[in-house]
Parts: structure tokens; sequence; C-alpha cells
């Protein structure tokens, strides 16, 4: 007697239900949670089939593989809610970008320093990025110093995560938003 399942063009790859099942023998777990014992495969989708549910296999890694009997679609339409809940609930933090020059003026200064705020109140993190060009090379100092009071001046809305460091042309310090 061959068991069909009404969900097996809805399974992932990795589910293992009903005919999928290629274990000797399995751990069976009834559909109230009692242990039914260690089982033959067959005898197991048989007991399967006399409650019109599925056996699904919940820990194939297991030395005595374990399968569970329960309705599958229930069980996936429990599995796809967690997941779209788990997805709701999480914070997805991007990384903004404020670039500088070690020759900016102080009203463009406070204009980049206002934009950074906003993005540390949002929530996002952001990277601060002043960029050297030809000869300003040779006065890393001064933008080192146009990036420490920057970051100074943000203090109150942010903490460094990463800070001030040389990478080619560019001195970048990374600041996330201070947990309220």
């Amino acid at each position: 007697m061959a068991i069909i399942s009404k969900y097996n063009n809805q399974q992932t790859n990795d589910d293992l239900v009903n005919e999928k099942i290629r274990f000797k023998e399995v751990l069976v777990i009834d559909q109230n949670g009692d242990q039914l014992g260690v089982m033959s495969r067959n005898q197991a989708l048989h007991t399967a089939s006399n409650a019109n549910l599925d056996l699904v296999c919940v820990a194939p890694k297991a030395a005595t593989p374990v399968c569970r009997i329960m309705d599958y679609g229930k069980y996936r339409f429990e599995q796809q809610k967690k997941q779209k809940e788990m997805k709701k609930n999480s914070k997805v933090v991007s990384l903004k970008e404020t670039q500088l020059s070690p020759t900016i003026d102080v009203h463009d200064k406070n204009v980049k320093l206002k934009r950074t705020i906003k993005m540390l109140e949002a929530g996002d993190k952001v990277k601060v990025a002043v960029r050297f060009r030809g000869r300003q090379l040779a006065h890393i100092d001064i933008g080192q110093k146009i990036l420490e009071d920057f970051v100074a001046e943000c203090a109150d809305y942010c903490i460094v995560e990463k800070p001030a460091k040389m990478e080619g042309r560019t001195l970048i310090a990374i600041l996330a938003p201070k947990k309220k």
C-alpha cells in the first residue's frame, strides 16, 4: 500500500514526509506527544495512515531518527507563520554614509552633522568618510581632526562602533545609534 502525500508539490527539499523517509527504523511519536517506540518505516507509515495523518521526520540526524505523526499541512503553516513573525520583529539596520573632506567649511560640516544625526535617530548606522585627494594625503592629521570633531559633536546620539582608520585614500569611522 503506497501512501501518497497531498503536500508533495509544496514540500521544500529538506522535508522528510511519508514516502520520502528512507530510514529502516524510526522512533515514532504520535499526535498527542506520546512515544510509540522504535518501529520499522513501513509500520510507522501504516500507523500514520490509520490516523489519517502524515509521518514527518523531525530529527533525521539522531542515532535513531525521530518521526512524528501529525498533519503536515498544519505543521508547515505554523512554521511559515513563525518565520513571518520573526521577520516582522527583526529590525534591519542599514549603513548610511556621510562624506567629508579635509577642506570642509564649518557650515557644510554642520549641514552634514544634522543629516547624520537624523540618520542615527532613525536607527541607522553611519559610515563617516574623509576622502583625501592628491596632496591632501600629506596632511592626514587635518582629516583626523575634522573626523574627531565630527564624532565628538555626534557623541550624544551615537557610539563609535569602529574607530577612525585609513583605508586607501579614505579615513573611515563607523557610528552606531545609542540604545534608547
